[in-house]
């Protein structure tokens, strides 16, 4: 029974010390290109919930918390669903989608919208105190983004609601 509990103090003391490597490594490399002049963008992120702690509330309202971390105008509405739960051999996927639009005065329905869809990943191998692996992307697009690894541009979403309105006004129905 100590073993078990000196394995798991040693594994949470482990986590801190490579999440402050991490951290300083990053400050490291942006005091590096503050130096050369280089523009430097803030790309957010937020500290994700562990394997063992992960609920799929507590995956909407930490999906919410890092598209807070976005820069966007106000004008965008959003709204998040969870869609499914996806059980492969060494991990779990649990699939949210976030819908986005513009509504106006004018116009309080949007003509399109454009959705991301997040995939929190649950490790069945990892130790469970490790954070769950978040990938998200944009409908339209194969490119897989992480959290922490690029940052969120506006016109991408609307680049995807124009697409959207080009094609429905070359469609006769």
């Amino acid at each position: 029974m100590d073993y078990d509990l000196f394995t798991e103090l040693l594994k949470k003391q482990a986590d801190i010390i490579i999440a402050k490597a991490l951290e300083n490594a990053m400050r490291y490399v942006h005091d590096l290109l503050v130096k050369e002049g280089q523009n430097v963008f803030e790309i957010g992120n937020i500290r994700w919930v562990s394997c063992k702690d992960f609920t799929v509330p507590i995956g909407a309202r930490q999906i919410e918390e890092y598209i807070s971390t976005w820069e966007f105008s106000n004008c965008w509405l959003h709204c998040l669903d969870y869609l499914n739960k996806e059980e492969q051999e060494y991990y779990t996927h649990h699939h949210y989608r976030v819908r986005w639009s513009i509504p106006t005065r004018r116009k309080p329905i949007p003509r399109a919208t454009a959705s991301t869809y997040f995939i929190i990943e649950i490790s069945k191998v990892k130790t469970p105190v490790f954070p769950v692996e978040v990938y998200f992307f944009f409908e339209s697009n194969k490119l897989m983004h992480r959290p922490g690894h690029s940052r969120f541009k506006e016109k991408w979403l609307k680049d995807i609601i124009e697409s959207k309105i080009l094609l429905m006004q070359e469609v006769d129905f």
